[in-house]
């Protein structure tokens, strides 16, 4: 077929149903460096493959987050739980990004406190190479493992902002996701359990060891599921509240400890 013009690019991209298939168009055609890798491009992004997958990067904070395909891609609404860690703890000098997919997390954290100690953590490989590559500027380390598993045991007790975007979708609801997340990112960084909270509780469990005296750790959640997730950090000794961002559709709980 002939190369793709900038019209075209954006009739194949709202055939195939892109919504947003003028936005994504432009972001496309500026990112291809040659008409093979234009055409190659489009073709994925038709293919169902997420945009931000065939970008080779996606947008958080500010910052412009590396990705490679089957990484979990940041969500928008996560940055409001970057706002309040930074609200919480302005000065802390250690953070940690558990669960960290790409890294993204640690890295906005990092770029907005300046020279800080930083950590990420993810139990999938593939993950921890995209998140030592976006944290590599901030000075930071990137380990493989489940959980606490993963990290130095030197940072016991040190922890200043513990940020854990832990997978909250309960098992029997990852079908009804979104084709994008369903089949192109990996279910560890999706399926949180049969109530989606397995993974949530054994953090707050254990964070308490972790964290500073007050330092604190934060977890992305739903609205249906925040109740309980806030009764998981209180019955870890931790002083928790519900942060609510209504215009992200975000709900964050945050423990502090005492």
């Amino acid at each position: 077929m002939p190369p793709y013009s900038p019209a075209t690019v954006v009739s194949a991209l709202r055939a195939a149903g892109c919504v947003f298939a003028e936005d994504e168009a432009e972001l496309i055609l500026a990112t291809a460096r040659t008409p093979d890798e234009l055409a190659a491009m489009v073709d994925r992004r038709v293919a169902g493959l997420p945009l931000e997958h065939v970008l080779g990067w996606a947008e958080f904070h500010g910052l412009r987050i590396s990705l490679e395909p089957g990484v979990f891609v940041p969500r928008r609404r996560t940055e409001f739980l970057v706002g309040q860690a930074l609200a919480q703890a302005p000065h802390t000098s250690v953070v940690v990004d558990l669960c960290c997919g790409s890294g993204a997390v640690g890295a906005a954290l990092a770029a907005a406190l300046g020279r800080v100690e930083l950590h990420a953590a993810d139990v999938d490989p593939a993950a921890v190479r995209c998140a030592r590559r976006n944290i590599a500027a901030f000075g930071g380390h990137a380990h493989t493992g489940d959980l606490f598993d993963a990290l130095p045991g030197g940072l016991r007790g040190r922890v200043g902002i513990l940020a854990a975007n832990v997978p909250y979708v309960p098992t029997d609801e990852v079908d009804l996701l979104p084709v994008e997340a369903r089949d192109h990112e990996p279910l560890v960084a999706l399926d949180g359990g049969a109530d989606g909270l397995d993974i949530l509780r054994r953090v707050a469990a254990a964070a308490p060891q972790w964290l500073a005296p007050g330092g604190c750790v934060l977890v992305e959640t739903s609205e249906r599921q925040a109740p309980s997730a806030v009764e998981a950090f209180t019955h870890a000794g931790l002083s928790t509240r519900l942060a609510v961002s209504e215009e992200l559709s975000a709900n964050v709980v945050i423990g502090v400890r005492p």
